[in-house]
Formats: structure tokens, C-alpha cells, sequence
């Protein structure tokens, strides 16, 4: 079975850093890709950064380069997504979702199958 669980999010004043952690289970993260996406109050689901195939190639949106960046770790199945210079902007819901397929650069919501709940990423101003 499927299981996306993400954790790390919080509340944090601007300039700040979080890291947030998605743990798989299901799936064998060389063969597959592995997004991150947010939804901030008001607005639709956004492509943040994603990771996939054996050399966990990552790619990020044009919005997040710099200060995001997208790695994991094959031995606990987990993919992190580090943030640094966190702005109120950035205050928003954070998913990750996967797909059973290596795609780079794979950003659009509807392509992932599985989802997880979700983690609170609130910044203070």
C-alpha cells in the first residue's frame, strides 16, 4: 500500500529555515518521482520541487530556485525538501505526491497518483 506522510512544517519568522521530510512507503523511490507542491489561503496548488529516478535528479520551479532545494535518502525511503530565507509568500500547506515513473522536471499536480496530508508551513512577519 501507498503511504505519503509528510512532517516538519511549523511556524517560523521571516528569514527563517525549515526542513520538511516525506516519508514513502510503497514505493521504490529510484523508480519513481517524487514531488513537492503547496497551496497557499486563496490560491491553487503550486509545483514547488521534485526529485526522481536513480541519480535523484532534482528540479525546482523558477519561484523556488535558490532557496529550496530537494533531496532524499534511499535507505529510510524519505524525501526532505530544506527551505531557507522563508518569506510570509511561503506561508501555505505543504504536500508531497508521487508517481510510479521517472519523469524530470515533473511539476504539474495532476501527472502524481498518491498524495500525502499535508504539513502547515506558517512565516511570520
Amino acid at each position: 500500500q501507498v503511504q505519503l506522510v509528510e512532517s516538519g512544517g511549523g511556524l517560523v519568522h521571516t528569514g527563517g529555515s525549515l526542513r520538511l521530510s516525506c516519508a514513502v512507503s510503497g514505493f521504490t523511490l529510484d523508480d519513481s518521482t517524487i514531488g513537492w507542491f503547496r497551496r497557499a489561503p486563496g490560491k491553487e496548488r503550486e509545483g514547488v520541487a521534485c526529485i526522481s529516478g536513480s541519480r535523484g535528479s532534482p528540479y525546482y520551479s523558477d519561484s523556488m530556485k535558490g532557496r529550496f532545494t530537494v533531496s532524499r535518502d534511499n535507505a529510510r525511503n524519505t524525501v526532505y525538501l530544506q527551505m531557507h530565507s522563508l518569506k510570509p509568500e511561503d506561508t501555505a500547506v505543504y504536500y508531497c505526491a508521487a508517481v510510479a515513473a521517472v519523469v524530470s522536471g515533473l511539476i504539474n499536480r495532476n501527472e502524481y497518483d498518491y498524495w500525502g496530508p499535508g504539513t502547515q508551513v506558517t512565516v511570520s512577519s
